[in-house]
């Protein structure tokens, strides 16, 4: 097994803004299993990542600047993201991002919150929309129901109208089993 590179704190210059871009000063960023894939070099075939590099896939926080040409965002506005793929680095003070990856953020969550959604809802919005194109009365299985993705991939689906079945492993399945807020129609212990 190989042994996990180490992060190391350091300085990088604010971000350049393009015509198109937010600046958002970072409140909140995601910590995901995918940040410690590409810090471990294990996606390097297909996100061609040069390394030392910031990382971080999601982003909550608070705009500070935009581009000559945004219309959806001002100074001022709470926001959360998943910034594209060539713009990754939540893990800084400062990210600018297209306004087309950004959203604003909604009053109920805080801005922890808010950053621990923006990959794991993609991820399951990408999987049972975009490529299943799940549909009402369907029946789908989500492994790991427990998870990031899993927790939202249930409520998603049981929204568009399936029938959920999920898998939790067995120190989590108390924990599933007790709670109504997935939402979910079967449970299985594995």
């Amino acid at each position: 097994m190989r042994k996990a590179a180490a992060l190391r704190l350091g300085e990088s210059p604010e971000p350049e803004l393009r015509d198109n871009d937010v600046m958002v000063e970072i409140h909140a960023a995601g910590v995901n299993l995918l940040d410690n894939k590409i810090r471990d070099g294990e996606f390097k075939l297909i996100l061609p990542y040069r390394l030392p590099l910031v990382l971080g896939n999601d982003v909550a926080g608070v705009v500070v600047r935009v581009g000559p040409k945004v219309r959806q965002f001002k100074p001022g506005d709470e926001v959360y993201a998943r910034p594209a793929q060539d713009r990754i680095g939540t893990f800084a003070e400062y990210i600018a991002m297209d306004e087309a990856d950004v959203a604003m953020k909604p009053n109920n969550p805080t801005m922890a919150e808010a950053a621990s959604v923006p990959l794991v809802a993609l991820t399951a919005w990408q999987v049972l929309v975009e490529r299943a194109k799940l549909q009402k009365g369907q029946k789908v299985l989500i492994h790991a129901g427990s998870g990031g993705v899993g927790t939202i991939a249930i409520q998603l689906a049981k929204h568009l109208g399936a029938f959920v079945a999920t898998t939790t492993s067995t120190g989590k399945y108390r924990s599933c089993e007790k709670s109504r807020r997935r939402r979910r129609d079967r449970l299985q212990e594995g």
